[in-house]
């Protein structure tokens, strides 16, 4: 039995004669993979699920080796969402309730995550290959917004001077999403030419906006990425290129667990020691299992390694 057909896919496309740019993307096995261990409530599968196919679209545009890393904490009953992909997306995604949280069905965004005003949204862009001493790029905003695409459009508009906008939407099944943005023109032609070029890219622009805005969630939910296409811009001359194709992988590893537990300091980690006899610590994204016992410990503590795990990345468990 081959699943060519249904492989998760992300399609970028351009408009022609315009610095006008696209993407469609289509999760389906990823999203179900994310949610194969956790049982999140209907609104923040939905609403996690769109800031993966957001992470997708995002991450296929960057221009270096490393992954972008989505988080919106939360002054909610939802704590934490993080997403991650990198460029080859692969992605790895997790959401972190407050203890006893109770959400409806219909949770806004302001109600899981922004309840007092005091939610943020922050992207990091962490490449693979640093130079000595370069840390990653990091923004940090108020969460600025109704819905998670608009969180991210003025994100982008605020941070990275950039027109985006996005249509997302997300189930049980699958997350998709719709990406536009308007590119900046770089020209050495002569100032008629650049200013009837930036008309011509408004105009475009323009259209494909109040194109994608006739796109309802459940026509985004219920329709594949090739059918979308044509649907929205049958009458617009675009180019389409390779599709991409993303999948789950978690990045987790037994010494960025270990890094983690000396984060916590040598004290604290005796302290559960004594209590538990042996650490065993669950990855949050994949739910692979690590155990660390008192000479497992003994050794964390017996080198300086500088701590490089990626917060929250597990629960201690009894």
């Amino acid at each position: 039995m081959t699943t060519t057909d249904t492989k998760d896919t992300l399609q970028k496309f351009i408009f022609d004669n315009a610095a006008v740019r696209g993407e469609l993307v289509e999760i389906s096995d990823t999203w179900r993979e994310i949610q194969a261990r956790h049982g999140y409530p209907k609104a923040v599968r939905s609403m996690l699920g769109e800031m993966v196919a957001a992470a997708a679209l995002l991450s296929a545009n960057l221009k270096f080796n490393g992954s972008i890393v989505m988080q919106i904490h939360g002054d909610g009953p939802v704590r934490l969402m993080v997403v991650e992909c990198d460029a080859d997306l692969r992605i790895r995604a997790t959401a972190k309730l407050a203890p006893d949280a109770e959400v409806a069905d219909d949770a806004s965004l302001r109600q899981l995550l922004n309840a007092t005003g005091h939610g943020r949204f922050v992207i990091t862009l962490d490449p693979l290959e640093k130079m000595p001493g370069q840390q990653p790029y990091q923004g940090i905003v108020p969460l600025d917004g109704e819905n998670m695409a608009t969180v991210i459009e003025n994100y982008m508009l605020r941070s990275e001077q950039m027109d985006t906008r996005l249509w997302l939407a997300a189930d049980d099944k699958v997350s998709r999403g719709l990406l536009l943005q308007k590119l900046p023109r770089h020209s050495g032609k002569d100032d008629q030419t650049v200013q009837a070029s930036e008309e011509e890219d408004l105009e475009t622009w323009n259209r494909a906006v109040m194109l994608g805005s006739t796109l309802k969630q459940e026509e985004l939910l219920s329709t594949g990425i090739e059918t979308l296409l044509n649907r929205l811009f049958w009458e617009e001359t675009i180019r389409v290129f390779e599709p991409q194709h993303p999948q789950f992988h978690c990045s987790c590893t037994r010494e960025k667990v270990g890094n983690m537990l000396k984060m916590l300091g040598q004290p604290e980690v005796e302290s559960a020691l004594a209590d538990l006899g042996e650490l065993g610590i669950n990855c949050d994204f994949c739910g692979k299992h690590y155990a660390f016992d008192k000479v497992d410990c003994a050794q964390l503590f017996a080198t300086s390694t500088t701590a490089d795990a990626l917060a929250p990345a597990a629960d201690v468990k009894h």
